[in-house]
């Protein structure tokens, strides 16, 4: 326990000797964390609006004109059922209709209130079992009489599948980047310290301690820049995010039917994230400032 706190204050003491190229390093390591909290939350938020297109992707919705009937309806309800690669096929009234929007809206369905009428179309809805065929059956579905719409996501899922995939790729790219720039900050940072100990180090060899004893304070040093990085740069991403959310609205998503990333979720993950980044970089640097003087 003694050579542990004996350590972990000299690293604290390391950092304070240094702070000039201490805040340089934490800094370094902020903004390549809040440029990949940038892309985490474009990521999260865009994958969770496409697989909550891709529960509607399953099925086919096909509107009713006002002027079409409940048997007309069936006529076309049988037809479908006949064709390849359909699962179910079932009719859906406009009130049906108006009660699933007030699920989706949850705690703001109170806005639907206002409504003097029901807006909605009555439709028959196609369950898909077998996703190859969906384009061919919504084509066929848009060829009956009494059709007002056909709604089918085929082309709005590709879109965010290809904007997801871009995304992904550039926040790799730039997160390798910035990676690298914080590693190269932060090893700088340590060797100054390293450099100034120089003949304090050589004698500490002589009298026989081991490169791990040495190096510990260093490597603390390393950790605690990145701990302090991974805590403000998860405290700015949870403040800019709840303000993004505040300034757009609930109402929004809850009109686009397209659920948002709760802030308390994304501040969890980015906290382990930042955190073992963080970590990683300030440990990185250390290592590697040490290599000349004790390899």
């Amino acid at each position: 326990m003694k050579r542990f706190f004996y350590t972990l204050k000299q690293a604290f003491l390391q950092v304070f000797r240094n702070r000039t190229m201490a805040l340089a390093s934490i800094f370094a390591i902020m903004a390549m964390l809040l440029i990949l909290s940038i892309a985490f939350i474009l990521v999260i938020n865009i994958n969770t609006a496409a697989h909550s297109i891709k529960n509607d992707y399953d099925s086919i919705e096909i509107f009713l004109d006002d002027k079409t009937t409940k048997e007309e309806a069936e006529v076309i309800i049988d037809d479908i059922r006949t064709k390849d690669g359909v699962e179910d096929v079932y009719y859906k009234t406009k009130a049906e209709a108006l009660e699933e929007f007030r699920g989706r809206w949850g705690e703001n369905a109170y806005l639907l209130d206002t409504l003097t009428e029901n807006p909605l179309p009555n439709s028959v809805v196609i369950l898909i079992a077998d996703l190859e065929k969906a384009e061919a059956i919504a084509e066929v579905a848009a060829t009956y009489d009494g059709i007002e719409d056909v709604k089918f996501y085929k082309d709005t899922v590709d879109k965010l599948l290809k904007a997801t995939n871009f995304i992904q790729v550039a926040a790799i790219i730039i997160m390798a980047f910035l990676i690298i720039v914080s590693v190269v900050v932060v090893s700088n940072t340590i060797k100054l310290t390293v450099v100034n100990r120089a003949n304090e180090i050589n004698i500490m060899k002589y009298v026989g301690a081991t490169n791990w004893f040495i190096r510990g304070p260093f490597l603390c040093e390393g950790i605690i820049i990145g701990i302090i990085a991974s805590a403000i740069s998860v405290g700015i991403s949870a403040l800019i995010y709840s303000k993004l959310v505040e300034a757009i609205g609930d109402q929004v998503f809850s009109l686009l039917s397209i659920p948002m990333v709760p802030v308390d979720f994304l501040v969890f993950n980015f906290a382990w994230i930042f955190l073992a980044l963080g970590v990683s970089i300030g440990a990185c640097g250390s290592i590697i400032s040490m290599r000349k003087f004790l390899d």
